[in-house]
C-alpha cells in the first residue's frame, strides 16, 4: 500500500502517522522530544523516528514511505529545508530536511513550519473547507498562524509568513521574547491567560484552563482577565483581516477548547472592531492534535505530486 510519513515535532512531543493515499491514519504514534537533553538529541530523536516509521511501513505494507513530510517550529528556511532556529528546542541551522533523506534512504522530504501545517490541513479538510481565502490562528502556549490561499499555505518570501502573535497590540506592554513589546502573543495566548490568573487568583499553580471554568462560574477576577485577553486576541485578529481579507477565521489551540466561553466574546469583540473591513466567519478548529500530522501527510503527497507533474 503506497503511503507517506508524517511527522509533527513540538516543544514537548511528537505526533507521527503513516498516512494513506486516501488520507487515512495507518498507523499513529507519539513520544516526547526530550528537548531537556539538549537540540542534537533532539534531532538525533526526530530522526530515530522517522528511520522507524519507514521500517513499520516496510513490514507491514511491503513498500517503504514514499515521501515524508515534517512539521517543526521555529523559523525555517523550506526552500534549502534548514532549521535556522527554533527557541524551544535550542537548535540553529539544522540541514534537517538533508539529514532526514539521508536516513530514509532517499526518500524525499518535505519540511514546514508547524503550524502551517495544521493550517494546511485545517483550511483543507478541516474548518476552512472550501474556503479559497481563510486566516488559520493557533492560540496556544504561543500564537502563530497560517495564510492560506486556493487550498495551499503561502509561506511567504522567507518563510515567515503567519507570525500574528508578534504584532503589537498594546505598544508599551508586556516584553516579548522576540525583543518587542506589547505583542500579541504576551496578552492572550493560553500562557499569558494562565499567567494572568494566577496573579489574580493567587494560585501560582492556575492556568488558562483553570481561567476559562472560573469565567463560566462567574467568578469576576476571571472574567477580567479574560475580557481582557479576549480584547488584545480580537485586535490581532481584525488587523489579520484587515491586511489579508480571509474568507474564514480558524482558531485553534489549547485556549479555543474553551469553546463557546471564548468564541462568543470573540465574535462580539471581533465584529465591534470592524469598520469597512466585511467580517469573516469565525470557526474553531476541526481536527484536535491530529491537525499537524494531517497537515505532514498533506504536505508529502503534494511533494509527490509536484515531483510527478516536473
Amino acid at each position: 500500500m503506497r503511503h507517506v510519513i508524517a511527522l509533527d515535532v513540538g516543544g514537548t512531543g511528537m505526533k507521527a502517522a503513516l498516512v494513506g493515499a486516501d488520507g487515512a491514519l495507518l498507523h499513529e504514534d507519539r513520544r516526547p522530544t526530550g528537548r531537556e537533553r539538549g537540540p542534537e538529541a533532539v534531532v538525533a530523536t526526530i530522526l530515530d523516528f522517522a528511520a522507524e516509521l519507514r521500517a513499520i511501513g516496510e513490514q507491514r505494507y511491503g513498500t517503504p514511505a514514499a515521501a515524508a513530510g515534517v512539521g517543526v517550529p521555529g523559523v525555517l528556511d523550506e526552500d534549502r529545508g534548514i532549521a535556522v532556529f527554533a527557541a524551544n528546542l535550542g537548535w540553529r541551522d539544522v540541514p534537517l530536511r538533508a539529514l532526514l533523506a539521508e536516513r530514509l534512504a532517499g526518500t524525499p522530504v518535505a519540511l514546514a513550519h508547524d503550524v502551517r501545517m495544521g493550517g494546511l490541513a485545517e483550511g483543507r479538510i478541516g474548518a476552512g473547507e472550501g474556503a479559497d481565502r481563510f486566516l488559520f490562528v493557533s492560540v496556544g502556549t504561543g500564537i502563530a498562524g497560517a495564510i492560506g490561499i486556493h487550498g495551499h499555505v503561502d509561506p511567504g518570501a522567507n518563510g515567515s509568513s503567519g507570525e500574528i502573535g508578534h504584532v503589537v497590540v498594546r505598544p508599551g506592554g508586556p516584553v516579548c521574547g522576540c525583543g518587542q513589546s506589547g505583542c500579541l502573543e504576551t496578552l492572550a495566548s493560553a500562557a499569558a491567560v494562565g499567567r494572568a490568573w494566577a496573579r489574580a487568583s493567587g494560585d501560582l499553580h492556575a492556568d488558562a484552563a483553570d481561567c476559562a471554568k472560573a469565567v463560566e462560574s462567574g467568578d469576576p477576577r476571571a472574567v477580567a482577565v479574560w475580557q481582557e485577553a479576549v480584547g488584545a486576541l480580537a485586535d490581532g485578529l481584525v488587523t489579520g483581516v484587515t491586511l489579508l481579507d480571509p474568507g474564514v477565521l480558524i482558531v485553534g489551540g489549547g485556549l479555543a477548547e474553551a469553546g463557546e466561553t471564548l468564541f462568543a466574546p470573540l465574535r462580539t469583540a471581533v465584529e465591534e472592531r470592524i469598520t469597512f473591513q466585511k467580517l469573516p466567519s469565525i470557526v474553531p478548529a476541526a481536527l484536535g492534535d491530529t491537525a499537524g500530522c494531517l497537515g505532514a501527510g498533506l504536505l508529502a503527497w503534494d511533494l509527490l505530486s509536484t515531483e510527478v507533474s516536473a
